[in-house]
């Protein structure tokens, strides 16, 4: 592309110059050749001007043979091609040819012409133009042909020979034919050089074009185009380098401020582009939370009727049983091992009718009864609780709750009921002894107050982690029901709360507890009031 334009700018640049000097070597050629012209007719009217004065003064002497010399001798000059001098009535009197001494040319012989231009028999002081001509032989050969008129002067008529009377005006003409061959072989010589040193300048102008135009225009436009398709091809770190004063390095500067406003805006593309992958995935992740959560409730909801009817119909017999059981196992005669039995009905009855009051107390819609109360305040009475119990026995417990805690609109018992349940589960879940942390803290940006029980128990696997929060599923065998977590779930959900579990086995598990902050409560206001306790 390069060569190409450079070629096409000197091709064109190069017409123009050769047109327009053509144009100047020709002028100057004919001025050339027309002053090359009047040079030699000036030189010939010179020449015979100088014959005439000399013939003038032989003339007077009356000394014909020395005139008749002079004639023969300006003859031997090569560029004399004719001289002669014509009397009155055209007879040649002097010629350096001597045959034609003495023969008569007529009026339209070319020597007699411009005496007789308009027909008239005599013309006098005709102008040099009028009386020249230029005439070439078959060889080619320039001649110029001059007439010079002899007049007859004072001197003339007054001299002692009285050969010519006063009254005659011309009384001879000087005929001379000039080669111009040097003078023509000059100015081709002259031609000659103004067509090579046009040639010349030419060529010279044409590369000095070619180059520059390569140096200050094709090398900037091709650096430019090479970065153009590094740009195309993804490299946003392609800029011009080498930038020039004129428009080509306007334009480069231009493609510099493309490629970097082009190299900013994907930089935030990028940005961007993490930005909303990494909301999608929050977003993804909240959504999938809440579909867990309401098929959790969904679930919650219709276990909860079947159990209900469940319960209620298994409530009444089971009712009837431990108490005839009861009455009759304390009749005074029976015996032993019919007393033993009937201990074991009551017992397994009693068992059963925990079971039954477990599941109504699961499916019973409990609406929360909801007062100011300080969180810290219950989870240290829970504690309280729990902390003599056996299972806590190798367990260090370490509270850590925020001052300053603003109260929130909750039910205090069944708070304590979800903490009571929490606690103990993981305390059944470090039975060789380990951490209990339990933490609170309040949360400004969702203004939620975070409460976090975390152990360092066996853990839970991640195929059950989703279920824990199922009715009826549990880790632990023989110990539990599989209610405790359903119920805590369904408690802190009619909060308006939410929870969140992690674990891993051997390592232990961790619950977060959020908890709305009522509108109405400053996030600022501290609990001063004096917490009661409750047994």
């Amino acid at each position: 592309m390069r060569i190409r334009l450079a070629l096409r700018y000197t091709a064109i640049s190069s017409l123009i110059l050769l047109v327009v000097m053509s144009i100047s070597a020709y002028l100057h050629i004919e001025k050339v050749q027309k002053v090359f012209a009047q040079w030699t007719v000036q030189e010939a009217g010179e020449l015979s001007e100088m014959i005439v004065r000399d013939s003038h003064h032989l003339m007077l002497a009356d000394n014909n043979e020395q005139l008749q010399l002079m004639i023969e001798d300006i003859g031997r000059n090569p560029r004399i091609k004719r001289a002669r001098i014509l009397g009155k009535e055209g007879v040649v009197v002097f010629s350096m040819n001597k045959h034609e001494i003495g023969t008569t040319l007529g009026e339209n012989d070319e020597s007699c012409s411009f005496c007789h231009l308009t027909g008239s028999k005599v013309l006098v002081d005709v102008p040099i133009e009028e009386r020249s001509r230029t005439f070439s032989d078959e060889n080619g050969t320039q001649y110029l042909s001059i007439t010079r008129g002899i007049y007859n002067e004072p001197s003339c008529y007054t001299a002692a020979c009285h050969a010519h009377s006063a009254d005659e005006k011309k009384i001879g003409v000087l005929d001379m034919v000039v080669s111009q061959g040097p003078m023509v072989d000059l100015a081709h010589s002259h031609h000659k050089d103004v067509i090579v040193s046009t040639m010349v300048m030419l060529i010279i102008l044409s590369l000095c074009h070619y180059f520059l135009t390569r140096k200050h225009i094709c090398d900037p436009i091709q650096g430019l185009l090479v970065q153009t398709q590094a740009l195309s091809a993804g490299d946003l770190t392609a800029r011009v380098k080498h930038l020039s004063g004129d428009e080509i390095g306007e334009l480069g500067e231009s493609f510099n401020v493309m490629a970097d406003n082009l190299a900013q805006a994907q930089i935030e593309l990028k940005e961007w582009g993490y930005t909303l992958e990494h909301k999608v995935e929050m977003r993804t992740a909240e959504i999938t939370d809440m579909q867990g959560q309401l098929l959790r409730s969904a679930k919650l909801a219709s276990m909860g009727e079947l159990v209900a009817g469940v319960a209620h119909e298994i409530n009444n017999p089971l009712t009837g049983i431990l108490m005839f059981a009861s009455l009759s196992s304390k009749t005074p005669d029976l015996p032993q091992q019919v007393k033993e039995n009937l201990e074991l009905i009551v017992a397994e009855t009693g068992r059963c009718a925990k079971i039954v009051r477990g599941l109504l107390e699961f499916a019973r819609e409990s609406f929360p009864e909801k007062n100011p109360d300080s969180i810290n305040r219950i989870i240290e009475h829970t504690l309280e609780l729990v902390s003599h119990q056996i299972i806590f026995q190798d367990v260090d417990i370490r509270y850590q709750g925020e001052d300053g805690l603003p109260d929130l609109e909750v039910d205090t018992d069944q708070l304590q009921q979800v903490f009571l349940n929490m606690l103990i589960n993981a305390g059944q879940a470090m039975p060789s002894g380990g951490t209990l942390k339990i933490t609170t803290k309040l949360l400004e940006k969702s203004h939620e107050v975070e409460i976090i029980i975390e152990d360092t128990g066996a853990g839970i696997s991640q195929e059950n982690l989703d279920k824990i929060f199922d009715p009826f599923f549990s880790t632990k065998a023989q110990k539990g029901f599989g209610l405790g977590l359903s119920v805590s779930y369904g408690i802190i959900n009619n909060h308006g709360g939410h929870v969140d579990v992690k674990s891993r086995e051997g390592e232990g598990t961790r619950f977060s507890i959020y908890l709305p902050v009522a509108q109405t409560v400053s996030l600022e206001e501290p609990d001063n009031g004096e917490p009661s306790e409750e047994s």
